[in-house]
């Protein structure tokens, strides 16, 4: 009886004992979580996410704790929808049950700026293509560059799940990241002259009949050239129409509130339960990484370049700043791009029309994927 008590016993050493004798990259992991934990709780960097990410990176990494082993609680919430792609859809929902497309539409022309935003994604296609990425993994992690933790997300999860885990910490520290990241590059492109450029203000409105059709409009042209991208594209305009509707107050304000709290919180755990040690911790993750800077940065260099031409185009009456919020880091984008014109003109307020450049971003983020996997869909590779 001593015997099978101490055998017991010595059972509660097991996890300890593992985590000396092979759990090195749990322990990094574990180092891992506690700073994403750190930054989202001190630093309030992207605090919804880094902290239910954060924390199921630590449960993961705890020798022998087999939550994502089957029927184990994160392994339940991955497959309940992550593997599914249910919970990035839901989240895009809700990203149009939140956003305004009004300084878009009275201002169409914008939009240009939200197709700009994304050149980098392609490019870092290629990149990853030349470094011997297969295809669905290029596309995966091209599509970081569009600075949309959901659509990476959905995208990796469906195509490339096996990369699911670097792809989303990747996608979510970046947008995270974008106040340091675009200032750098939007100041070395640009003269004093250029930021010092003040903008109109836009005077059309936008009826709430153009507003009510423009969600309908996108998803019927969008869906037609790029079926593949349809649910994408088909869920965030879902939510878009819902609040400009305006009849259904009650399952707008649910998108916006509860459905994305919860499904943000089990994403998080269920993002974080596949950073385990020994399947993060490879080459392949800081390849990824860098990866996802570099497309971001082409992002920003892309659309501030554009911005420059329209700036000459338009004989000095855009500021070539509010091309840096062209990629799909709603809303930050083009706070930093508001931001950055105070700098230099304290009358110089871009943020609604650096708004309008934004939600063009979201959009071509979105269209950017839908193309990629449609044109892969034609191709006979998915």
């Amino acid at each position: 009886m001593l015997d099978a008590i101490l055998a017991g016993l010595s059972g509660l050493s097991l996890g300890v004992s593992s985590l000396f004798t092979g759990g090195a990259p749990n322990a990094i992991m574990l180092a891992v979580g506690a700073t994403l934990l750190y930054l989202g709780v001190k630093k309030g960097v992207e605090p919804l996410l880094l902290v239910p990410i954060g924390f199921g990176c630590v449960l993961v990494n705890i020798p022998l704790s087999e939550l994502m082993d089957k029927g184990g609680l994160l392994k339940v919430f991955y497959e309940m929808g992550v593997a599914n792609e249910v919970f990035p859809l839901l989240i895009f929902v809700a990203i149009g049950a939140m956003t305004d497309f009004g300084p878009l539409l009275e201002n169409p022309k914008i939009l240009l700026f939200g197709a700009a935003g994304q050149v980098g994604i392609f490019i870092t296609l290629l990149i990853a293509l030349a470094l011997g990425f297969p295809q669905l993994e290029a596309v995966a992690i091209a599509v970081i560059g569009a600075c949309d933790g959901p659509t990476a997300i959905y995208v990796a999860s469906q195509y490339a799940p096996q990369l699911l885990a670097p792809i989303s910490v990747a996608a979510y520290s970046y947008m995270a990241l974008v106040p340091i990241i675009m200032p750098p590059i939007m100041r070395a492109l640009t003269t004093e002259k250029e930021r010092n450029v003040r903008m109109d203000t836009v005077k059309r409105s936008v009826s709430r009949q153009t507003k009510i059709l423009f969600p309908l409009v996108v998803t019927l042209v969008g869906g037609l050239i790029a079926p593949k991208g349809l649910p994408l594209l088909g869920t965030i305009m879902l939510g878009n129409f819902m609040r400009e509707s305006g009849v259904v107050a009650r399952l707008t304000k649910a998108s916006e509130n509860e459905i994305a709290n919860v499904v943000t919180l089990f994403l998080g755990l269920a993002i974080g339960g596949t950073m385990e040690g020994h399947a993060f911790l490879k080459p392949q993750t800081l390849a990824i990484f860098a990866m996802g800077f570099v497309a971001i940065s082409l992002d920003t260099v892309a659309g501030v370049l554009f911005g420059k031409l329209m700036c000459r185009l338009s004989g000095w009456k855009i500021n070539p700043l509010i091309g840096a919020a062209g990629i799909s880091a709603y809303p930050m984008a083009a706070r930093v791009v508001q931001n950055q014109g105070l700098r230099y003109n304290k009358k110089n307020h871009l943020l609604m029309h650096a708004a309008g450049a934004n939600t063009g971003g979201q959009i071509g983020s979105v269209v950017a994927a839908a193309v990629m996997l449609s044109v892969m869909k034609g191709m006979g590779m998915i």
